[in-house]
């Protein structure tokens, strides 16, 4: 990795806090992360553009900046997920069939990270139009760094395994049924979904119809607490203690009927029970009363959102992969018979936030096993990959449809040593208490931050062998 040694792997906070202070240049720190991409992401996959000269210029111009002391992510690499606009690059919401021109302005996202001193190195890759719980595509392949026969999910799995390496501390993604969480999940990382409202959106046509929301990525929750802030428009700072132990439900039961989580996924729960309450707080079991309804209205938004999003972004159907094209036409149906429904995802909402009225947090698992197999998905049918993808992850979509907010965190490892997460969920609001229980739990049971193969902070001959 050459002058990369010793800033590639670094926390985001840290490269911000050097930089700042003038004991690295922004220049220094993109020319240690553009080098460490050009060495592993070939095997990995993960951009689907390195903006090699566009990123020099913007740490340049970092290290120019007469406000670049109080820069909370100043020269921080950070990489953007293939569907917000980044100003001279084209987006194609990871389809081929998307033709268009650069764009020519930054996604308010994009705005707010670089007025915070980040520098954009890269795009990286999603499934097609972000439908997908894994991420190729015709010709791309995108692997997990943990394991390369295992995909880093989707649709933000670009991201995800873009950070898992080392190539950047943070990425954006974005999140409609888990597009954060799951790839935060099959990597390693840590992540939140915020509720809505809380960081711009403006996704495709209309958020998947008020479902998905922009957020980040990143191996530590302070990295994490710095990047929301951005993006909510907010002045960093650490998460604010409750002073007061917490009450928090715990549920294993799968929403889907008839799925449930493996061995080391139970342990990875009981695992954060055990140290909860040894923090001193309150567990109770209690299942969240997600019904068939609520999972159809999540459903049918997913569907519309493909029709929907190809034509916003002026998409001929017949050029998307077939999945997409059934996809789209099942969108197209639903939306003929009105069954996208504001008042459906009003009254769930209605229904979660008072499950909150006795307790503060709800754990649950996030996936019933590994992540699926890295293949070509794209070749296989519109079935088989929503029935991989509902069967891996049952817990994620409830919350995009009632719209608040929910983290993903390590718990725990298999075998072999692949992460198991678990997942937090609290009600609006409550972005600052699940950083803070989050932080609470890296701090009692921290986790390795990089995949070991591909891990920066390891000496070269361990990491590369």
């Amino acid at each position: 990795m050459g002058d990369g040694v010793g800033i590639v792997g670094l926390p985001a906070t840290e490269i911000a806090a050097r930089v700042r202070a003038g004991e690295l240049t922004a220049v220094e720190v993109t020319r240690a992360h553009l080098a460490h991409i050009e060495a592993v992401d070939a095997r990995i996959g993960a951009f689907r553009v390195v903006r090699r000269e566009a990123a020099l210029a913007e740490a340049a111009a970092v290290d120019a900046s007469l406000t670049r002391f109080a820069l909370p992510l100043a020269g921080v690499p950070v990489a953007i997920k293939d569907n917000v606009p980044v100003s001279g690059e084209t987006c194609t919401d990871g389809s081929p069939a998307r033709r268009s021109g650069p764009e020519t302005q930054d996604h308010e996202v994009v705005r707010r990270l670089r007025r915070a001193g980040a520098v954009v190195v890269g795009i990286t890759r999603a499934p097609e139009l972000c439908l997908y719980a894994a991420t190729d595509g015709p010709g791309t392949l995108t692997r997990n760094p943990w394991d390369t026969a295992l995909s880093p999910a989707g649709s933000s799995g670009g991201s995800a395994a873009a950070v898992a390496c080392g190539s950047v501390p943070i990425a954006h993604g974005n999140d409609g049924m888990g597009s954060l969480r799951l790839p935060a999940a099959a990597c390693g990382l840590v992540t939140l979904k915020p509720g809505i409202g809380v960081v711009p959106g403006g996704i495709g046509a209309n958020d998947w119809s008020n479902m998905a929301v922009n957020g980040a990525m990143a191996t530590t929750v302070a990295d994490l607490a710095v990047v929301q802030a951005v993006l909510a428009g907010e002045q960093p700072a650490s998460p604010a203690d409750p002073g007061r132990p917490l009450r928090i439900a715990v549920s294993t039961r799968s929403p889907m009927p008839g799925l449930g989580g493996d061995a080391p996924v139970r342990a990875a729960v009981d695992a954060v029970v055990a140290e909860l309450r040894a923090a001193g707080h309150t567990v109770v079991r209690r299942t969240p009363p997600i019904t068939p309804g609520a999972a159809g209205g999540a459903l049918v938004r997913w569907m519309a959102g493909a029709e929907d999003d190809a034509e916003f972004l002026g998409i001929d159907r017949a050029d998307l992969q077939p999945r997409s094209r059934t996809h789209a036409r099942m969108g197209r149906l639903v939306r003929r018979l009105g069954l996208v429904r504001p008042r459906t995802q009003a009254r769930f909402r209605e229904r979660m936030i008072r499950f909150f009225d006795d307790v503060d947090l709800l754990l649950t698992p996030v996936t019933t096993g590994p992540p699926l197999p890295a293949r070509p998905w794209h070749e296989r049918s519109f079935l088989a990959n929503i029935t991989a993808n509902a069967r891996w992850a049952p817990w994620t979509a409830a919350w995009n449809l009632a719209g608040i907010p929910a983290a993903v965190l390590p718990a725990g490892t298999r075998p072999g040593g692949l992460p198991v997460p678990v997942q937090f969920v609290g009600p609006p609001g409550a972005e600052g208490l699940l950083l803070w229980i989050a932080g609470e739990l890296e701090d009692r049971q921290p986790w390795r931050r990089y995949a070991p193969v591909f891990d920066p902070t390891s000496p070269p001959a361990a990491a590369f062998a």
